[in-house]
């Protein structure tokens, strides 16, 4: 399936920037809660199984499923799963005998994996109502057999977020290029602050925006693709490129990044204690509201200007259960999600960094979120995010390759040869 169409560059001015929390690759962790359901329908309950367990992501799903329950056309219930439980137990959810109906997950790649095997419901029906809906979305939520298999609720923008009032402290500003990047990381450095903070511990999947990045910079989007499809090789020599580049940065990591996740990385740069952090907007979530305003970014440096410009945009929303036990109330639950009324009250109730994707729907005018659609709408391709733009099951063998090269960059070429032979074993799988 096609994760970039060229369309989505003209959507952009009015589909969603979100910060979901989905997760790129990304989804937040929390406790585990449910929220029951109100009687008196006449078929099943419908439950959705939710990874959106940030406080605020948390309670803006709430107040969706609580508004839908309202209107009589069906009864549904919240089951949230922490994040990191629920990304490896997703495939036993979708392949047990009594599956929950409804998931929070990501279109792309990943989503057509999953049809591929016969595990999602076809909602093609659901989207006869989402004609608003630009094409570019619908290609991202069809599966290789032509079936509309995914409802997206949002996209978002990954880039190094910091707080202006700590740049403005140390003196500096945002760099335009991979020369400048470099410098700002020096003077950081000559100021006590660890310059690049990194969250690893649980969430070792963030170090593979990293990767996504240097390897769109330095060998383009299409390439890129390739690669994480199985057509090129994990051991080339354009892939050894991307980490010799990334040895160059490697001694500004915060070195406590590798023991703690995203969401301590994200208390870290709050508090002054690193520079700025590579992340999706879904870190947000996991901010109080009221240093939002402080927050900034800019877009990962420019290495070689000759290389079309391209950015990550995951797309965050929905897909079913082919074994629900009520399809009908399932496609109700994903209608409702699909409208203007449910994505602006996610909006309204969590962080704010988000704009949803029915072009419909109202977005925060904040500064930030104008930054960010500014920076996607001037890319050239937009990409998803590792795991989207080829499978969960290739996920593992990023998290392992680029965890192992940030404690041991001096053994890079035994790593790619691992990682290209443990690729090989899921493109053979």
């Amino acid at each position: 399936m096609n994760d970039f169409d060229p369309s989505r560059r003209r959507f952009l001015g009015h589909v969603g920037l979100a910060g979901l929390g989905v997760l790129g690759a990304g989804s937040l962790v929390g406790c585990a809660s449910s929220a029951s359901s109100p009687s008196g329908s006449g078929n099943s309950a419908i439950t959705l199984q939710s990874n959106l367990s940030s406080p605020q992501a948390k309670v803006a799903m709430e107040k969706i499923i609580e508004n839908f329950n309202k209107q009589g056309k069906g009864a549904a219930s919240l089951n949230t799963v922490a994040s990191e439980t629920f990304r490896t137990q997703l495939p036993t959810y979708l392949t047990s005998a009594n599956p929950p109906d409804l998931y929070t997950w990501y279109a792309g790649s990943v989503a057509n994996d999953y049809a591929s095997k016969n595990l999602l419901l076809d909602v093609s029906d659901v989207w006869q109502g989402m004609a608003d809906y630009p094409e570019s979305l619908r290609t991202l939520s069809t599966d290789a057999a032509g079936k509309k298999v995914f409802v997206p609720m949002n996209n978002y923008w990954w880039g190094f977020f910091y707080r202006k009032s700590n740049f403005a402290k140390w003196g500096v500003q945002e760099p335009k290029n991979w020369a400048e990047f470099v410098t700002l990381c020096q003077t950081l450095q000559s100021k006590g602050v660890p310059p690049i903070g990194i969250g690893l511990g649980d969430t070792p999947w963030v170090a593979s925006a990293w990767f996504d990045y240097l390897n769109i910079r330095i060998n383009g989007a299409p390439f890129h693709r390739e690669l994480l499809a199985g057509k090129q090789r994990f051991d080339d020599p354009k892939v050894k490129a991307v980490f010799t580049k990334w040895r160059e940065v490697l001694p500004y990591f915060d070195p406590k990044g590798k023991a703690y996740p995203f969401q301590e990385a994200t208390t870290a740069l709050l508090a002054g204690k690193t520079g700025m952090f590579l992340i999706g907007t879904f870190f947000a979530d996991a901010a109080p509201k009221d240093a939002l305003g402080d927050l900034d970014f800019f877009r990962f440096p420019i290495i070689d200007p000759a290389v079309p410009l391209a950015e990550e945009a995951p797309t965050d929303g929905f897909f079913a259960s082919a074994k629900s036990a009520n399809p009908a109330g399932t496609k109700a639950l994903l209608t409702y999600l699909s409208s203007v009324e449910a994505q602006e009250a996610y909006v309204a109730a969590s962080a704010g960094i988000v704009l949803p994707a029915n072009p419909k729907a109202k977005a925060s005018d904040s500064p930030l979120v104008a930054k960010g659609k500014a920076m996607l709408e001037s890319a050239q391709e937009l990409t998803q995010f590792f795991n989207r733009d080829s499978s969960d099951a290739l996920q593992p063998t990023a998290d392992t390759a680029l965890t192992k090269f940030i404690d041991k960059p001096d053994q890079i070429d035994a790593i790619l040869r691992e990682w290209q032979a443990g690729a090989e074993k899921v493109f053979k799988g």
